[in-house]
């Protein structure tokens, strides 16, 4: 058996999933009554995707929808971060919506500050877009994953590749 054992911190989701939603989102807003004259177009990206649409109202209304179809998928809105809203031509409204992936240096450092100062025995080494934390006691990773889990960080935050 090994004499340290590790996980990682990342925060990643999955495509697939999101696009799923956003195929889901685009054929509820086409059902909806008060959407369907509205040409509300959701246009997706590699890191963005965009919503078109006739007003602020109907704006909304897409948001909520996209919001509702991303949870049901069990992805977590921390992803989402909107861009301002913008004219676009036409009287139409534009939204862009960038998608989070990926620990900035800031959140890894915070991150690692807060292991490094409630587990004296826990290792953390940010690694990238990562932060690996090792540990001779599993016990004690575990309580650092419930540590983690407990704060709210401005990232969805997974725990991978446990060891």
């Amino acid at each position: 058996m090994a004499s340290s054992s590790s996980f990682d911190i990342v925060s990643k989701f999955d495509r697939q999933e999101l696009r799923n939603a956003l195929d889901q989102a685009r054929r509820d807003i086409g059902n909806r009554y008060d959407l369907k004259d509205t040409n509300t177009v959701i246009d997706e990206g590699d890191d963005e995707f965009t919503i078109t649409t006739a007003s602020e109202y109907s704006l909304n209304a897409a948001k909520d929808i996209i919001e509702s179809k991303v949870i049901g998928r069990k992805i977590s809105l921390k992803i989402l971060d909107y861009q301002g809203e913008e004219d676009a031509s036409g009287g139409r409204k534009r939204q862009v919506v960038k998608l989070r992936e990926g620990l900035g240096d800031e959140i890894a450092k915070k991150i690692s500050k807060e292991i490094r100062d409630n587990f004296k025995k826990a290792k953390p080494q940010i690694q990238g877009d990562t932060v690996r934390v090792q540990a001779k006691s599993r016990d004690e990773l575990q309580e650092v994953i419930q540590l983690i889990k407990s704060q709210d960080w401005p990232v969805a935050l997974q725990f991978v590749n446990y060891r």
